[in-house]
């Protein structure tokens, strides 16, 4: 018993690899295991079960433990009472195992006080307005959690935990520019507000849940097919929709009405077919990778790779080729162009395919960096993608990669001070503030008005 109790502890001393930090693509649970007499109590060794995941943790030198889990949901937390030290005994035996609810991004407490009984149920931990869960007083001492582990409303903030948030933040901005560019595409050359582009967000993310789990596609084959697929839905929406609506004259307010209704019938076509909860795409617990005080997955740096290049091949083709010259023209003066020789709508078709192929993209790498897609996941995501395109200037799709670092930025540091329900709304008040005092963006053009 005490080899295989002494293999545990080992184990999960490599699992855990020190304290856990929250950040946009995991969620930590954490406590403090104390003796009746107040030390600390060590090598305590506690599972975390739950939504296909299990972790083993250890309490250290100072009874702190803490682990890391990659999807939001309900979790089981067993603690394994032949680890405990001799003569201690849980005081409410009949709450082991307790289950804690996390949400990506946010830090829950697991408390296991230790003791006679006193005939009283363990406490539990009990939510503040900040949206984060404070350990009981009997249960837990100010300061109990890991050090630079803070709950979701922002408490616990140090160094580490600041750079884990901006680098977080640049990589959620720009995943966030694949949606974004395209929307900024769509509306430079066609005027209209895509409420719908959020959907094909979702629909890149389900396209390859699909691809994986449903036809065991490797990741990488999955990812392309559920690319291309969206680009063909792009493609396919303007030939059946928008096209004829613009043959009509239809104006872009009826337009944007459409989108709207087309957005929501989508969502509930995903949510009939696919259900509520989380859609894995991978369902094994990426592996970590530290690099300094930052930890990251090995998706993740693969996916902020593929970002960089796709973002660098739109620019190319809007700077180096004929149909990039093409779309900016048509951006700029769309009848001028036509004057010139340009097919308009063969331009806006290709926007069209262009933009949903990207939207695609962004929806399997953002369904990968945040644990999982859903049926609304694009659209919980729309008006950060229109807040990064006004921020950055509409049209401009360079500006709409700047506005969506912006607001991947504030959105992930927000979270340090303020709890993390609130960080979308952070990110709409800077885009008020900035539109105050630079109304046409950040690389917008100034236009005269009256």
């Amino acid at each position: 018993m005490t080899l295989a109790v002494t293999a545990l502890g080992q184990q999960a001393a490599v699992a855990a690899e020190g304290p856990c930090v929250a950040s946009a693509e995991n969620a930590c649970i954490n406590g403090t295991i104390r003796t009746a007499a107040g030390d600390p109590a060590v090598g305590v060794v506690l599972t975390v079960e739950g939504e296909g995941e299990e972790v083993t943790a250890t309490t250290g030198a100072d009874g702190r433990w803490s682990a890391s889990v990659a999807t939001p949901g309900t979790y089981s937390v067993t603690l394994d009472e032949a680890t405990l030290p001799a003569g201690e005994t849980l005081r409410d035996p009949a709450a082991n195992p307790r289950e804690v609810t996390v949400e990506l991004g946010a830090t829950r407490p697991a408390l296991f006080p230790l003791g006679a009984s006193s005939g009283e149920p363990a406490p539990q931990a009990t939510s503040d307005p900040g949206g984060g869960e404070e350990p009981d007083d009997t249960a837990a001492e100010p300061g109990d959690e890991p050090a630079g582990v803070g709950t979701s409303s922002g408490g616990g903030v140090t160094m580490n935990r600041f750079v884990q948030q901006l680098v977080s933040g640049l990589v959620f901005g720009l995943l966030l520019a694949l949606a974004s560019v395209g929307l900024s595409l769509i509306y430079g050359t066609t005027g209209l507000s895509n409420f719908a582009h959020g959907e094909q967000v979702t629909l890149g993310g389900i396209f390859a849940y699909m691809g994986v789990q449903f036809f065991d596609l490797p990741l990488v084959l999955a990812g392309v097919i559920a690319v291309a697929l969206a680009a063909a839905t792009g493609w396919f929406q303007d030939a059946a929709i928008w096209q004829p609506l613009r043959r009509r004259n239809v104006g872009l307010t009826q337009a944007m009405i459409v989108t709207i209704g087309f957005s929501m019938a989508l969502q509930y076509i995903f949510q009939f077919f696919f259900g509520g909860g989380p859609l894995r795409i991978v369902t094994a617990t990426p592996t970590s990778v530290a690099l300094g005080p930052v930890r990251v997955t090995e998706q993740t740096i693969a996916s902020v790779i593929i970002a960089l290049v796709t973002l660098a091949g739109v620019s190319y083709f809007l700077l180096r080729t004929r149909s990039g010259r093409a779309t900016r023209a048509v951006s700029d003066n769309a009848a001028l162009a036509a004057a010139s020789g340009i097919s308009v709508n063969r331009v806006i078709r290709l926007v069209w395919t262009l933009g949903a192929g990207l939207a695609g993209l962004g929806g399997v790498l953002l369904g990968l960096y945040l644990g999982a897609a859903r049926w609304n996941s694009g659209g919980a995501l729309l008006l950060l993608m229109f807040a990064a395109v006004t921020l950055g200037g509409l049209g401009a799709a360079f500006g709409a990669l700047a506005g969506s670092i912006v607001i991947g930025l504030v959105v992930e540091l927000s979270s340090l001070w303020i709890p993390s329900d609130m960080r979308y709304g952070a990110a709409l008040v800077i885009l008020i503030l900035v539109l105050l005092l630079r109304p046409q963006g950040i690389l917008g053009r100034a236009t005269r008005v009256g």
